[in-house]
């Protein structure tokens, strides 16, 4: 059971490792249409004002991806280590991978607010369940 922990946090991990292709194959597609030179995506603020949605949504997907999801490996890093993983822990961390996984098509996407956040609700939950398990 305590090893059950670690396929979710690999699961998120190969998400992190595909939307990092993603990002930059879309990014690398429009500069070779646009004949964008690379300096000219030199800072955030340059990237924000010259790449298109389809080709920027993909790195603030994978900046999303280094946010919360961090605090999901602390926690089930600590649950495997404790010896503390249980059922609800795995079926936790399943869910937070799995609307992580829509998280990320969204954003990647067609980038719907309301659908991304209805879906991050969730996963984040989800995430906030295993950690209140975990300290009480």
């Amino acid at each position: 059971m305590q090893s059950s922990i670690l396929s979710p946090v690999l699961a998120m991990l190969c998400l992190t490792f595909l939307v990092w292709l993603w990002m930059f194959a879309t990014r690398f597609r429009f500069m070779a249409v646009e004949k964008t030179d690379a300096q000219d995506l030199s800072t955030p603020t340059q990237v924000y004002n010259t790449l298109p949605p389809y080709a920027a949504n993909p790195g603030y997907n994978f900046r999303n991806l280094l946010e919360m999801p961090v605090l999901f490996y602390i926690i089930c890093i600590v649950l495997f280590i404790t010896q503390s993983v249980d059922s609800t822990d795995i079926i936790c961390a399943w869910v937070f991978v799995a609307f992580r996984v829509v998280h990320s098509l969204v954003q990647c996407s067609y980038n719907n607010v309301n659908h991304r956040f209805g879906v991050y609700a969730v996963s984040s939950v989800a995430m906030w369940v295993m950690l209140a398990r975990l300290v009480f």
